[in-house]
């Protein structure tokens, strides 16, 4: 952690400048800092308020990330649910008592699954958002290539006339005492959240909708009503009541349970005694409540139209604002630093092309508007939306009105078994990537295929020798070989042309050779291709069986050569040979 007290301490120059240090702005700098890059992160807030948990769900591929970074495990140990505590979503007409009937289940929803997971190496981690925070904060503290600042704030941004990249930008930085001071910046990271002053400095406004109505999140403590639940555990309970219609949910196991009521008139004010009143209305009981905080909000559908300029750049919450149903929000926004991070490493440390970093809003737009478009349509099918009076009656009625509703709870699924969404984005239409004439599969929220077309996320596996294919990949570019596709050729020999055109550029490259998974799948089945190139943040750039191809490739996926246009409709697909012809012409 930075010991800088005061706005005179801070040096002139900085080469990477991160404005906010919430989930995406701590993971950025971490990333960049598990790649050698130093980084400054400016952060208003000198502590974490745990009584507004926000953001609850840490997804597979988040999770895979963190891996990434030595911190799963960690966030796993300090997080007070465990998986195995529960893995599903019950829809329900409350929580306690005879009334308390279940309506629909939503197994393993967001990617919750006990032991070993398949679709990545991690699977998903209910944890409060300020654990994960503390979590990201104290690695930062920890690391020395990170100054992490809090209670500091920038104010605003001056990027170079026209966006030119050549001249540094100027930072207006206010110290906790208020003073202020102008320091140059190399490259700065907007992501200070949806009221960014680095957003507002670039002249750019998030574009969109609100809904209609608004909620309120509750957090509260009760002694008696664990006891009382008379359903099973579940990580989220969403009670369909004709009068509070919400979500219930255990935040730990001593007692503390957030909730959300959905359908609130924003212009009523909600007090203490309201909120309790609505909690025990959702539960079906008079527990014992004791109301520890209330945060009313509105979900918004809102989309940056640039997420950069110049050397200035926006990631998370300063550049898209996601509604909260599936619990994509925050995961899009480590997504987000994910794919900026090894881009403005690799610039930085001197090996990208002049296209590289110009790829990432090109990347990362269409995925925060395909994750907003999905978590909007789930936010207009809310609890109250299938409210009815009978869903509490005895006798024939009350069973009918269960039957019917549980049917009607069916479209819920994708917010909660969402793995196509998770997973399933893909950057096929990115320069650095290189298509190979195959079509991506179709996007659907709910079913993930896993696919090793040029874009797509690497299909995990479980190698026969109990590790992660994801262990055998590299800190930069990895070239994935299958065993059984070399015929004995030594690997590191094959694939020369790919090893000397990452060492004429200095881009870091490693060779791997792997076996089949656990259940005897071949890689090249698995892939399409005896081989892949895989770029740092473990999506595809290139798959084939050419190691000039794959050479040529990696000057494309690092940014140093366009790849050639997709076939227009009347052109045919490139065959593997005209492939080859085409991609050799761009070898540096």
């Amino acid at each position: 952690m930075g010991s800088l007290q005061s706005a005179a301490d801070l040096p002139a120059e900085v080469q990477v400048l991160i404005a906010g240090g919430g989930p995406s702005g701590l993971f950025l700098a971490l990333d960049l800092a598990a790649r050698g890059v130093p980084s400054t992160v400016i952060e208003p807030r000198t502590t974490l308020d745990h009584t507004r948990p926000r953001a609850k769900t840490t997804n597979a591929r988040t999770m895979t990330h963190l891996r990434r970074l030595g911190l799963a495990d960690t966030l796993r140990e300090a997080s007070p649910l465990p998986v195995e505590y529960a893995q599903d979503v019950i829809f329900c007409t409350g929580l306690t008592g005879p009334a308390a009937h279940e309506l629909r289940r939503f197994r393993n929803a967001f990617q919750l699954v006990p032991g070993r997971y398949g679709p990545q190496p991690e699977c998903g981690q209910q944890v409060p958002q300020p654990v994960l925070e503390e979590v990201l904060r104290t690695a930062a503290e920890r690391h020395p290539l990170v100054t992490f600042l809090p209670g500091w704030t920038v104010t605003g941004v001056s990027a170079p006339e026209g966006g030119a990249a050549t001249e540094p930008c100027a930072v207006v930085v206010r110290d906790p005492a208020g003073a202020e001071r102008t320091l140059a910046a190399e490259y700065v990271i907007g992501a200070d959240g949806g009221s960014s002053a680095v957003r507002r400095s670039l002249g750019l406004r998030l574009e969109g909708g609100s809904a209609e109505l608004s909620n309120i999140s509750i957090l509260f403590r009760s002694k008696s009503l664990a006891s009382a639940v008379a359903l099973d555990p579940a990580v989220q309970y969403w009670v369909v009541g004709s009068e509070t219609s919400g979500m219930v949910g255990p935040m730990d196991r001593d007692g503390t349970w957030w909730a959300i009521v959905q359908g609130v008139d924003p212009s009523v004010t909600v007090t203490a005694g309201d909120a309790a009143a609505m909690v025990r209305s959702l539960v079906g009981s008079d527990v014992d409540i004791e109301v520890v905080a209330t945060d009313p909000w509105t979900a918004r559908m809102l989309l940056a139209p640039d997420y950069s300029r110049g050397n200035v750049f926006l990631v998370g919450d300063a550049a898209h604002l996601n509604p909260p149903w599936g619990g994509h929000g925050f995961n899009t926004c480590i997504g987000d630093a994910a794919n900026l991070a090894w881009k403005l490493a690799a610039t930085i440390n001197g090996w990208a092309g002049p296209g590289l970093l110009a790829s990432y809003g090109v990347e990362r737009r269409p995925v925060a508007a395909r994750t907003i478009r999905d978590a909007a349509a789930n936010g207009k099918a809310l609890a109250y939306h299938f409210a009815d009076p009978e869903l509490r009656a005895d006798g024939p009625a009350g069973d009918a009105a269960r039957g019917a509703a549980r049917q009607a709870l069916a479209v819920k699924q994708s917010e909660f078994d969402s793995l196509g969404l998770v997973l399933g984005y893909a950057y096929g239409g990115s320069p650095v990537v290189l298509p190979d004439g195959s079509a991506l599969p179709a996007e659907d929220p709910i079913r993930y295929v896993p696919s090793a077309s040029p874009g797509a996320l690497l299909p995990h596996a479980w190698l026969a020798d109990s590790r992660s294919l994801y262990s055998a990949l590299g800190p930069g570019f990895t070239l994935l070989a299958d065993a059984g596709s070399l015929g004995g050729a030594d690997a590191a020999a094959f694939f020369e042309p790919v090893l000397a055109a990452g060492a004429r550029k200095g881009i870091p490259v490693t060779v791997a050779v792997v076996g089949p998974s656990v259940d005897g799948t071949h890689p090249a089945d698995l892939w399409g291709a005896p081989a892949v190139l895989v770029r740092p943040d473990q999506h595809v750039a290139w798959r084939g069986n050419s190691p000039v191809e794959a050479a040529a490739a990696l000057s494309v996926a690092a940014g140093w050569a366009p790849a050639f246009p997709p076939a227009r409709p009347e052109e045919p697909a490139p065959t593997p040979e005209t492939r080859s012809a085409r991609v050799d012409a761009v070898i540096p």
